[in-house]
Formats: structure tokens, sequence, C-alpha cells
């Protein structure tokens, strides 16, 4: 005997398989952001109704990407998200983020990097902290190593040259890029950060290695050096 819900078992089994149906066959088109936080939270509960849950995870954060975000002991004061669905929530942003890394990887070009971008803003961009992170390429474009050069507070990370060029020679970049992120929400950067861009730059020069940009992320926005003529 299967043990399988039946319609009349879970009240509520009508209403998911519409909206899994709408997913099949639309995508997340049209679906509001409860909706689609519905539809993820039913995997964590068999017959519980997870609409009222996903409202109240709206009202919270604001909107989706909010909610993906979110620190993990602020999604557990939620009424009736419980573990299984904190981890879900950030199963969702973890996998979200593991394959726009993988397409920053293949699709990352000196005339297209908005893969790259795209992927640090979802990686950093929600930090409460700063970190400066370091993408190693090769001649023909290809990101050969992502290292973190540095971590620091809410509003700096200390950025040192030498460790910049050391890590660039260890895996034989010829092109950098930095990314570093603002937890504030403002990518503009400070006099600071154009300090710093400008000391990493005469560093890796002096070893024959191109920094092709440096971009700033936030979970709003991005500001890149090359594309506003500062490198």
């Amino acid at each position: 005997m299967s043990d399988k819900p039946t319609p009349k078992d879970n009240p509520n089994a009508g209403h998911r398989e519409r909206l899994r149906r709408r997913f099949r066959e639309h995508g997340l088109e049209n679906f509001q952001d409860y909706e689609a936080l519905d539809l993820l939270l039913q995997y964590v509960a068999r017959q519980k109704d997870m609409k009222p849950v996903a409202r109240r995870l709206i009202d919270r954060f604001g909107f989706f990407q909010a909610v993906l975000d979110a620190p993990p002991e602020e999604l557990l004061a939620v009424d009736g998200v419980g573990e299984a669905g904190m981890t879900l929530i950030k199963l969702a942003k973890a996998a979200a983020t593991r394959y726009l890394e993988q397409t920053s990887q293949v699709n990352v070009s000196p005339q297209n990097i908005s893969e790259l971008i795209n992927y640090c803003r979802a990686k950093l961009g929600a930090l409460p902290h700063e970190q400066f992170h370091l993408f190693s390429l090769n001649a023909s474009f290809a990101i050969l190593s992502e290292d973190v050069i540095a971590e620091g507070t809410i509003d700096q990370a200390a950025v040192y040259p030498r460790k910049v060029v050391e890590t660039a020679l260890k895996h034989g970049a010829t092109t950098l890029i930095f990314v570093h992120n603002h937890p504030g929400g403002d990518v503009n950067p400070s006099e600071l950060d154009k300090t710093i861009t400008r000391s990493l730059v005469l560093a890796a020069r002096t070893v024959g290695v191109t920094v092709y940009d440096h971009i700033i992320v936030s979970q709003a926005g991005h500001f890149s050096f090359r594309e506003q003529s500062l490198l």
C-alpha cells in the first residue's frame, strides 16, 4: 500500500499541483515572490500550507532575493520556517551562486564580463563585511583561480600589493580582475579604493601582469573602474 498522501489526506494538494504545473509550463515567469517561496518550501512540508510562511518571509525581508540573502538566524526567527526550511532556502542561494560561478568561468571574455559580475554580486553582495577577491586569468582570458586576498570590517579591507603579486605569479596569471563589495550598498569608489587600485596596477605592471578591471559590487549593482576610465 502506498503511503503517498491523497488529495483527501492533504487538502493543500490541489494548490501545490497548480503551482508546480505553472512552474513546469512557464518557469517562474509571472510568479510573485511569495509564490516562488511557497513552491520552494513545499518540499520541506508534505501537507502543511506554506503560503502563509512564504508571505511572512516577504513581509519580513521585502523581496525574494533578500530572503535568500538573509542570515540563517533571521530566517529561523520567522514562524513556520524551521531548520529544514532555512536549510532549503540557503541551499537555493548556494546553488544559484555555483551556477553563476561556473557560467562566468565559461563565458567571461574581454568583451563581456557580465556573468562574472552577476556571480560576484550573488556571492559578495549580501556580506556584512568587505571582502577583496582576486581573479587570475591566463592569456586566453580563462579564469585560473579566485582568491580571497583580504577581509575587513564593514567599511574596509586591507589589501597588500605584495600578496596580490605573489598570488598572481603562483597561478601564472597574465591578467587580473579585482572585485570587492561595499556592504552599505553604495558602489561608488572611495578615495582609498582609488589609491589601492593605483598601487595594485603599478605592482602588477612590475612583473608583466595586466589589471583588466576593478569591480565594486553590492546587492543593488556594480561599479567598474574600467568602464569609468579609472584604470
